[in-house]
């Protein structure tokens, strides 16, 4: 595809306004949880306390989700969007607060991130169904990767400006920037403009909208058995395949011997990997569930791969396409889930993705840590690596069903191209059929036959072909050449040229010359 197909969403002006709004805010997000990650080790010194802010921000999704994604499919999106933003910045706001007084200490740091998980498990599906309006239905698969480039990109910058901000005057001003990102987001939602949103199919499923809330989201989701297997192919690769920020540390600080340092390098390339596999799937024109079970197998295949590898720049070399992988699976399987669905339920599917992601995120970290102690980081990754791949393998058998077995069909394809070739091939084994057989063929031809069954070949006088007295596309190529012979039977004049062409089953030749035929 050319340059151009992989932008291909930034042809909108709606969606180029919203992209460039949510790289400034990704940006702060990022400089932020940099922030509030260095604040609360440096006040208590325990790498599990700081695991414990980051676990309060993603245990709201879990609950509030489902709430969101109801909200997102029954009340106008832009209003509620600008709630959200004006919300988020305050929150940021006082944690540079925090920072710069001391006031409320670690509590007022626990409240605040729980409270901005909970903003956060809200806002996600109302902003989701609300951008998808922002290109065409051709479009929303290459806007999705464009986000996750976003995403990846703004993760980069904004930990690298963050690194050196806190460094040099402390977490304060990244919470400061964090809530002046916002501000980005509110213009960017008064700046697009409604007339130009793609909201012919969203005006046509409002019109019909019977809402049933949370409970009509998960009645909706189990009539959609192909949604149903993405999502949960997507659980197991979440949790086993890609918590890598448990695994990378386990390696780096085990058989690789890297240390801190060699953690930092693997994160640095793990985050340059996910830029790349959002540049591929930008660069895909459709995102199928072909690509969702091929990127699962590769991501699979090089985990198994990676717990095998010998230093720290082999891993390294392994690790930058898994993170390739995890961004084209997590951009295919959000693709999928808005444009194979309703978009009347896209607000609770969309929630529905959330909560499979933060669960895959909350059970699989624990679990990788305990196997790397436990068994090993080696053994844990090989192990990951099998359970995925044959999850992966399960999940494209069942997907190959409920869509009509569409890979019988093509081996069906591909066997019916061969079957012309055997056919050459046998026709060329008559040819070249040794001296021997052609000369017995020949004999047998020269003995004298009953009159009713002259030109009759062997096969139909023994009855080999029942179906040569039935009509139908499965009829043998023998039978039509019996029948072509019974019709020149009583044809003196060619009964010697019959003879000869009969050899090999070949009467349908003489019967298009037969005056009788």
């Amino acid at each position: 595809m050319a340059l151009g197909a992989t932008f291909a969403a930034l042809r909108h002006r709606n969606y180029r306004i919203w992209a460039g709004a949510g790289f400034v805010s990704v940006i702060g997000t990022w400089m932020q949880v940099l922030g509030v990650n260095w604040y609360v080790l440096a006040k208590t010194g325990s790498a599990t306390t700081m695991g414990l802010t980051v676990l309060l921000q993603a245990l709201p999704t879990l609950v509030l989700s489902v709430w969101g994604g109801a909200l997102a499919d029954r009340l106008p999106a832009k209003p509620l969007l600008i709630v959200a933003q004006a919300a988020h910045a305050a929150l940021a706001a006082g944690l540079a607060v925090v920072a710069v007084t001391g006031t409320g200490g670690l509590p007022a740091i626990y409240a605040i991130s729980l409270v901005t998980g909970a903003v956060s498990a809200i806002e996600g599906p109302v902003m989701g169904r609300w951008a998808s309006t922002l290109v065409d239905r051709e479009s929303l698969g290459n806007a999705l990767a464009l986000g996750s480039l976003t995403n990846s990109a703004g993760r980069i910058l904004g930990m690298s400006l963050g690194a050196v901000v806190v460094a040099a005057v402390g977490p304060a001003l990244l919470f400061a920037v964090n809530a002046a990102s916002f501000v980005a987001v509110v213009v960017a939602l008064f700046a697009v403009r409604d007339g130009e949103r793609h909201t012919v199919e969203a005006a046509a499923a409002d019109a019909a909208l019977t809402d049933g809330g949370i409970r009509a989201g998960f009645r909706y989701l189990l009539r959609q058995p192909v949604v149903l297997v993405a999502l949960a192919l997507s659980f197991v690769l979440g949790s086993l395949g890609r918590n890598y920020q448990v695994t990378m540390a386990a390696m780096s600080d085990g058989p690789l011997r890297g240390g801190a340092s060699g953690y930092g390098f693997l994160s640095t390339v793990f985050a340059v990997g996910t830029v790349l596999g959002a540049l591929v799937a930008a660069r895909r024109r459709e995102l199928g569930y072909g690509v969702l079970v091929g990127a699962g197998l590769l991501g699979s295949s090089l985990q198994i791969v990676a717990g095998l590898a010998p230093g720290t720049l082999s891993f390294a070399a392994v690790i930058l396409p898994v993170a390739a992988a995890a961004v084209v699976i997590d951009t295919t399987v959000g693709a999928r889930a808005q444009l194979d669905t309703d978009y009347v339920m896209r607000g609770r599917v969309l929630a529905a993705l959330a909560v499979t992601g933060s669960v895959s995120a909350a059970v699989g970290a624990p679990l990788l840590g305990w196997l790397a102690e436990h068994v090993g980081p080696r053994q844990t990754l090989v192990l990951a690596g099998t359970i995925t791949a044959v999850a992966t393998v399960a999940a494209g058998v069942a997907l190959d069903r409920l869509r009509e077995r569409r890979l019988r069909r093509r081996f069906a394809l591909v066997l019916d191209g061969v079957r012309p070739a055997r056919g050459v091939a046998a026709g060329a084994a008559r040819v070249v059929r040794p001296a021997g057989v052609r000369l017995r063929a020949a004999r047998q031809a020269a003995l004298p036959r009953p009159a009713g069954l002259a030109g009759v070949s062997q096969g139909a006088r023994t009855g080999a072909f029942p179906g040569a007295s039935r009509p139908g596309p499965g009829r043998l190529r023998s039978s039509r050449a019996a029948r072509a012979a019974q019709d020149c039977a009583a044809c003196a004049p060619h009964r010697a040229a019959r003879r000869s062409r009969l050899i090999g089953a070949r009467a349908v030749a003489h019967r298009d010359g037969c005056p009788r035929a």
